[in-house]
């Protein structure tokens, strides 16, 4: 899937540019990297808002196109303003297909419902991390990693060494050294407390 960022050159540059720009709905935005030259650019503040609350707009190798001229780059930062619903800078970099990308890509949590630390365990799914750093050509880059917790039991969890990764996407190095747990299945709270005769003595006394 292609995803097109429309964008126009940023003449004018300094805080004061950029607050006009914002009251006229524009977002600045630079895209640098590669052998070319760093670029200011605005983009429509409404369309880049809605991108930004796509899961694949953050992972996806993105077509950016600035006054009819494409090319291919990553989100790499977007700033936001500390309480309104307004998106104030976004960085852009450029990528090159046979140059090895450096990506966080979103974790997609499947099976939980019928693992049998949940079904029979009474366990509850937990989700530690949602992302994992990788590494690939621009080409491989996925949308997203599958975790499949179907046979997890009550107390176990999946760790990053553990997934299956599309060919030719590889986990970072200090992310396999490091082999973090991703997805468990806890056990349910209070059970145990339960289970002790303790707890029905109480109201007697």
């Amino acid at each position: 899937m292609e995803i097109e960022v429309i964008a126009a050159k940023r003449e004018l540059q300094g805080t004061g540019a950029s607050r006009r720009l914002r009251h006229a709905g524009k977002v600045p935005g630079i895209v640098y990297g590669g052998s070319a030259a760093p670029v200011q650019i605005e983009l429509d503040h409404n369309a880049l808002y809605h991108a930004l609350r796509k899961e694949a707009f953050h992972a996806s190798v993105l077509t950016l196109n600035v006054d009819g001229a494409k090319e291919s780059v990553l989100l790499r930062d977007s700033q936001w303003h500390p309480y309104k619903q307004q998106v104030l800078h976004v960085d852009f970099q450029r990528v090159e297909k046979d140059h090895v990308i450096h990506v966080k890509v979103p974790l997609h949590f499947l099976n939980a419902e019928v693992a049998p630390g949940v079904k029979t365990g009474g366990g509850k799914p937990h989700h530690i991390v949602t992302e994992l750093d990788v590494q690939c050509l621009p080409g491989s880059l996925p949308e997203f990693i599958e975790v499949d917790m179907g046979a997890l039991e009550v107390g176990h969890s999946i760790h990053a060494n553990d997934l299956k990764l599309p060919e030719g996407v590889e986990l970072v190095a200090h992310v396999k050294a490091e082999n973090p747990a991703v997805a468990s299945i806890n056990a349910p709270k209070g059970g145990i407390v339960e289970e002790t005769p303790a707890e029905p003595a109480a109201p007697e006394a």
